[in-house]
């Protein structure tokens, strides 16, 4: 009963000071919300780069011209369509590998009575694309070895290209033009996720048919994926692709290699050594916020004593013992804390997972992240109302009494 007549004056002598109480909270909301939104926007970021590795698969590994999220693609010869053929021959048939290559891009594509915004992107690829890069088939078949093989033109639309230039009516067989080229549609892939670059608003044609009409050029191939029998045989696959690559590519004995070669888990690793980064950094923008709240909070407690101290000596008077005036202030800043912290992780967490709603991936929430911002908020009352508090408790009755 003690406890509960302490939380309901605390909460008295807050609502007798409305503007004060919601300024002070304010503080605390900001800066719980910037923890909360940063650590919640790089949540949603990862789950859609996790989600999205699963796509290169646990037995397959992507060869690229340049280190994942380096900048030296202009020091490395592109890795060309005829090296990968020799690479295909060479790893023999227990690996599957195959390409993928951007030939335009911001593009309209054109049916006979419809036409998309320019920002349609055409790729050619092979036989073996939908295992090695991770699509399904939504409607139709996937390119066979016979369209590659005599450069057929033909398509496979994204799901946004198929429902903006068919929207009625099924695309199989019906004629679509985006660039230089006019393709039969013989399928139609499935939705997939996307962060930067839509997946879905993309067509594919067979890379021997764009290349006779884009021509090589030695243009180099966006990326390889090579996949092995079993993630087990991953290693041995990496080390093969390394040895042809090598020798295909002239590297010399003792130089380093002039292209790079990823797995799901190298891949993993180094998003996951970035949004730590980010994490960090987001987590220490709202920890200045809230020092800074903190020290808000001890100026308002510390007025708050001066203008209630005739109410302390009063309390004293009457039997009120050092510790409860210590529990009532100490509630105060506590109560002040919490709620701003609550609000704070509230609006965090929305604020965060409107990264998801604009890019269309599924949302999340930092659970672990909103208890740490519990408690410290709760250890951010201890602290900087614990001065204020103390200072109260030990104030003499006698002059309290004086005070005017």
């Amino acid at each position: 009963m003690h406890l509960l007549e302490t939380i309901r004056e605390a909460l008295s002598a807050l609502r007798a000071n409305k503007l004060r109480s919601s300024l002070t909270l304010l503080g605390m909301v900001i800066g719980v919300f910037a923890v909360i939104a940063a650590v919640t926007a790089v949540d949603v970021i990862d789950l859609y780069f996790k989600s999205s590795i699963q796509g290169l698969g646990a037995s397959t590994l992507s060869v690229e011209r340049y280190d994942f999220g380096g900048n030296e693609e202009q020091y490395h010869p592109p890795l060309t369509y005829r090296q990968t053929m020799r690479l295909k021959d060479q790893m023999g048939s227990a690996y599957t590998v195959s390409v993928e290559e951007s030939f335009d891009g911001g593009v309209t594509a054109q049916s006979a009575r419809e036409e998309t915004n320019p920002n349609i992107s055409l790729y050619g690829t092979d036989q073996f694309f939908l295992g090695n890069f991770g699509y399904d088939m939504r409607a139709g078949r996937p390119f066979a070895e016979q369209d590659v093989q005599n450069a057929r033109p033909v398509a496979l639309l994204g799901s946004s290209v198929a429902e903006a230039l068919f929207p009625a009516v099924s695309p199989i067989g019906k004629e679509v033009k985006i660039g230089r080229v006019r393709l039969e549609v013989v399928g139609v892939l499935a939705e997939k996720g996307g962060l930067f670059r839509d997946p879905n608003s993309r067509v594919y044609a067979p890379l021997t048919y764009l290349l006779g009409t884009y021509g090589d050029g030695g243009r180099n191939m966006n990326s390889i994926r090579v996949r092995a029998p079993s993630p087990e045989a991953l290693p041995a696959a990496r080390e093969a692709v390394m040895q042809h690559l090598r020798t295909i590519r002239a590297v010399g004995a003792g130089q380093p290699a002039n292209f790079n070669i990823d797995t799901s888990d190298g891949l993993r690793s180094t998003f996951a050594e970035f949004t730590s980064t980010l994490t960090m950094g987001g987590a220490a923008v709202g920890l200045i916020s809230l020092l800074a709240a903190g020290v808000g909070i001890m100026n308002i407690m510390l007025v708050s004593v001066t203008e209630r101290t005739k109410e302390i000596g009063i309390r004293k008077a009457v039997g009120a013992k050092w510790y409860d005036i210590l529990g009532q202030f100490l509630l105060e800043a506590v109560i002040l804390c919490q709620v701003g912290g609550l609000v704070g992780i509230l609006l965090g967490g929305l604020g965060g997972n409107l990264t998801a709603v604009w890019f269309d991936i599924q949302p999340a929430f930092p659970w672990l992240w909103a208890g740490v911002a519990v408690a410290g908020v709760t250890l951010l009352a201890l602290v900087f109302g614990g001065y204020p508090a103390y200072k109260a408790a030990r104030l003499d009755p006698i002059d309290s009494l004086r005070y005017e």
